[in-house]
């Protein structure tokens, strides 16, 4: 209950830091990405600690599971924190910037929420017979879409001057051919300036 409690505050959360970006801007909600951040990784500790307990790992099985989410998580930790120029997307929210849509964001709109889902997925499956941590994984999942619809519609239309253009050229949540076919275009054109460099 305590684990489902702070994945609530976590995403309550997130919802004020979008909110403050283009409405209030204040200083000090700033820090409820990350705090809400923490939240949710104390949610997760609970409940893989619960599932520690009653020795849920114990098969090869289940350490397949875990190492699949663990490539889920540095998915995500990328797509998150290292794929967007950290400065303007964290810490600046001025007005009129612009969205960013090349590697995992010209695949689509949303990347971090297909590894977010994998990483619950996979922790949860391998958590078994603990099914605490895939259940409240997948109601987290359902609040991280969401939040993503509440992005897309309200916060980034209004604090990216040109997302109207990006929504009309890149999926959602769900990649496409064209979709795949430009992020490898991207990410092969960045390997190209890092060597010229």
């Amino acid at each position: 209950m305590i684990s489902l409690a702070l994945g609530l505050a976590a995403f309550l959360l997130y919802f004020l830091y979008d909110i403050n970006s283009f409405s209030w801007q204040r200083s000090f909600p700033r820090f409820f990405f990350a705090l809400g951040t923490a939240l949710l990784a104390g949610a997760a500790g609970l409940d893989l600690y619960a599932a520690c307990r009653i020795n849920a790992f114990d098969s090869i099985v289940d350490w397949i599971f875990i190492f699949f989410a663990f490539i889920s998580i540095l998915a995500l930790i990328y797509s998150l924190f290292f794929a967007l120029p950290f400065e303007e997307t964290y810490a600046k929210q001025t007005d009129g910037r612009s969205v960013y849509d090349k590697g995992v964001y010209a695949l689509c709109r949303h990347p971090g929420i297909l590894f977010f889902f994998l990483l619950f997925f996979f922790l949860g499956l391998a958590a078994a017979p603990f099914y605490g941590l895939l259940l409240r994984g997948m109601f987290f999942s359902l609040m991280d879409l969401a939040y993503a619809c509440f992005q897309d519609r309200i916060t980034f239309p209004r604090t990216f001057c040109d997302y109207k253009r990006y929504q009309q050229e890149t999926p959602f949540l769900i990649p496409t051919k064209a979709s795949l076919r430009l992020a490898c275009q991207n990410l092969r054109h960045q390997g190209e300036k890092e060597v010229e460099s």
